[in-house]
């Protein structure tokens, strides 16, 4: 019994003190804050002693100082080298600091703010954008850039040499891209074309044949654009085709954007080379005027087909063998949308990861998530309802393009229906537009739910001395006559009210769908007023009068 009990408790104080040992280890062992190495950049010798790499920001400071002053031996000193062989290291330092400052003058514009001023980097604002608060760091990514066949980093790291201090001096794959990076964002063909004069400093990092340059480039561009609209618009008449026209007409505004776009970012990228002061500027716009004007040439030429295929279809719709035809637009029209709201993520999401926006601002939205919820839900509570009663529509169908639909005091036929409202062309003529959500919330009628056919109602108010017999002949001759009204359809004549004035006379019938019903529901009125004021003018109500006398006496 005593060896028994003893067992377990062996066992707790063995898990306890192991326990200890993790949190004493993990309380003692600070945090790794520098990469070691056996010696750094041996083949460049001694470091000036002026020279201050102690934090991230000194080194990138040092970097742009020294080389805009042409003193490129000493700003070898703020790359990590190590990778190169030493009897290299002399001659290729000194121009892998040139080139990796001009890679930097040209692709950004550095927050200073937002550099640590600290030997250990230690991140000290707080909060979901920063995760690593209150941590040292030994490696900081200053920029990300696309670089064929992989993107390229601008990273500074901490390193800690066997005999000496810990300085900051620019990655290893930093170095090993330079090259690289600089042919692809350094001067472009043009520009080592210039003469030296134009390539003086202006102010802000630019240089004067920036300047100059800007507004040339903005109107070969804009004339790009001209000549591609014009062009469009060429095609799209020379064409005989309507629909070719339309859509030709639709996205050629759109489609020239995204043209001059793409030259935009060919020559700011190939042949002009601009600094950062334009490239943060021009590349963001670039890339987003590419991304909206191709996702707006692609949906307006879906919307140009669609308003095609309404002209031709819609007009016919009351002929009831169209209900699947019906059904097949309204699908296409839910497609469109979902095609859209496709477009739009696919669109943002591309953006963000063009320019590399994700990291930052997704991870903020995803912390955030829920304030986003919440406010979205009230300040867009109405589009949002009317999207989702879009989506209903596009799914359940309880209307499609072409129903005949009698909607509070309107009846017409469902012309199209969007994200937010739907259309309604009315018998007369008139667009009638109605917020989906409103739409659907309320009672209404779908006359071409299952069958196209409408049976409509005349009423007579007659004197009590018609003869009902007489009017349901005369009615069912006029139903014979008139071409809109289907004879094997519902046909009736009944009286549907007695009073003491008048008697109330209903005839029914049937027409194939709700215009020729209404034209029906006119003519046979006209002609059963017609038919009873011709033959029988008497069956009109007319009030009596019984006179009651006392009889006279003979005088």
């Amino acid at each position: 019994m005593p060896t028994s009990f003893l067992i377990p408790v062996a066992r707790l104080a063995a898990c306890l003190l192991l326990l200890a040992a993790t949190f004493v280890v993990g309380q003692t062992t600070p945090p790794e804050r520098w990469f070691e190495v056996e010696s750094l950049n041996a083949g460049l010798g001694e470091a000036p002693a002026e020279l201050e790499r102690s934090t991230p920001r000194q080194t990138v400071s040092h970097l742009l100082v020294l080389t805009d002053e042409g003193n490129y031996e000493t700003a070898a000193h703020l790359l990590n080298l190590n990778e190169l062989p030493e009897d290299e290291q002399g001659e290729r330092g000194p121009e892998l600091a040139r080139k990796l400052a001009e890679v930097i003058n040209r692709t950004m514009v550095i927050d200073w703010g937002e550099l640590p001023s600290r030997s250990d980097a230690l991140l000290e604002r707080s909060g979901s954008e920063a995760p690593l608060a209150g941590q040292a760091r030994r490696s900081i990514e200053l920029s990300f850039l696309e670089l064929q066949p992989a993107p390229a980093e601008i990273r500074v790291n901490r390193i800690k040499p066997a005999e000496g201090e810990a300085v900051w001096v620019f990655a290893t794959q930093t170095v090993d891209d330079i090259d690289a990076l600089y042919d692809r964002y350094g001067p472009g063909w043009l520009e080592e074309r210039l003469p030296d004069t134009l390539q003086r400093p202006a102010f802000a990092g630019t240089r004067i044949w920036e300047w100059l340059a800007l507004p040339i480039t903005v109107g070969l561009l804009v004339l790009l654009g001209w000549l591609t609209h014009s062009a469009i618009g060429w095609i799209g008449r020379a064409v005989p085709i309507d629909w070719i026209n339309r859509a030709a007409g639709r996205m050629r505004l759109p489609l020239a954007v995204a043209l001059m776009a793409l030259l935009g970012q060919f020559l700011t990228g190939w042949v002009i080379s601009f600094s950062g002061f334009f490239y943060t500027v021009l590349s963001p716009l670039l890339i987003g005027l590419t991304i909206v004007g191709l996702t707006l040439a692609i949906l307006r030429t879906i919307d140009a087909t669609l308003e095609k295929v309404t002209e031709r279809f819609v007009d016919d719709i009351d002929d009831s063998s169209d209900r699947d035809r019906r059904k097949i637009y309204t699908s296409i029209y839910a497609l469109r949308r979902f095609v859209l709201l496709a477009a739009v993520l696919i669109s943002g999401m591309v953006f963000l990861v063009q320019l590399r926006l994700f990291d930052n601002v997704g991870m903020s939205l995803l912390a955030s998530a829920g304030v986003i919820t919440v406010v979205l839900g009230i300040a867009g509570r109405t589009v949002l309802g009317n999207i989702l009663a879009s989506l209903q529509i596009a799914i359940a169908k309880p209307i499609r393009i072409g129903d005949a639909v009698k909607y509070e005091d309107y009846w017409g036929y469902v012309e199209s229906i969007y994200y937010t409202f739907l259309v309604l062309r009315t018998w007369d003529g008139r667009r009638l537009i109605v917020p989906v959500q409103y739409f659907i919330s309320y009672p209404f009628e779908n006359w071409s739910m299952v069958d196209a056919s409408v049976t409509r109602t005349v009423t007579l108010r007659l004197d009590h001395s018609a003869e009902p017999d007489k009017l349901r002949k005369a009615f069912e001759k006029l139903v014979a006559k008139n071409e809109r009204a289907l004879e094997d359809e519902f046909l009736m004549t009944a009286v549907s009210e007695v009073n003491e004035d008048f008697q109330e006379v209903t005839f029914y019938a049937t027409a194939g769908n709700p215009t020729d019903a209404w034209l029906m529901q006119m003519d046979l009125r006209e002609g059963m007023t017609d038919w009873v004021r011709r033959y029988h003018p008497e069956w009109w109500p007319s009030d009596r009068i019984l006179l009651d006398r006392p009889d006279r006496k003979a005088d």
